[in-house]
């Protein structure tokens, strides 16, 4: 930067599209702008994510800056933005996701069979003799199910098997059971 070259010169030729005009403002407020998001997130990826993301919405809209206000804080208003609007975003997109999970395992798990309704008119005491009944890896999936009351999801990651293995096998165990009731009537 010459000596008679201010800021406003810069701001002035990056308006007009001069790339060396946009890169010199990038090396002069860099440090500005991530020092700033450093300190309100805490991680030097999320810092150096909303500095770019910064710069390049600040140079899409360097003809709307307002020279009435120092170029730092209009980067930094920028920046603080982008930042609320990522927090928003996780947030969101977390409560969708475990909104989203808990439909689908509701919708998964609150489908009673023909075997459910069997199993659970069944008098305790005999019901853990009929299941004791069956090989043990079948006695698992029941006991987690029904006992612990863990969705497919929870038994899944437990078993450390996927949850179509922990469904087929839950829905083999529970035919299996049925089979074992319906012999001792």
């Amino acid at each position: 930067m010459d000596k008679k070259e201010t800021i406003e010169d810069i701001i002035d030729n990056a308006k007009n599209g001069s790339q060396i005009a946009f890169s010199r403002l990038l090396d002069t407020f860099w440090n500005d702008v991530y020092g700033f998001q450093l300190k309100r997130t805490q991680s030097e990826n999320d810092a150096e994510d909303i500095t770019i993301r910064t710069f390049s919405k600040a140079f899409d809209k360097i003809n709307t800056y307002d020279k009435s206000y120092a170029f730092k804080t209009w980067l930094l208003t920028i920046s603080k933005n982008i930042h609320i609007d990522l927090v928003r975003k996780r947030k969101k997109n977390l409560l969708e996701s475990r909104g989203n999970n808990d439909v689908i395992k509701k919708v998964l798990d609150d489908t009673p069979s023909m075997e459910d309704q069997l199993i659970q008119e069944q008098n305790l005491a005999d019901l853990l003799l009929d299941i004791k009944k069956l090989k043990p890896h079948y006695q698992e999936v029941i006991n987690l199910r029904y006992f612990n009351e863990l969705s497919y999801a929870d038994i899944s990651e437990k078993l450390n098997e996927p949850i179509n293995n922990v469904k087929v096998k839950l829905l083999r165990a529970k035919k299996l059971l049925a089979e074992v009731i319906k012999n001792r009537h």
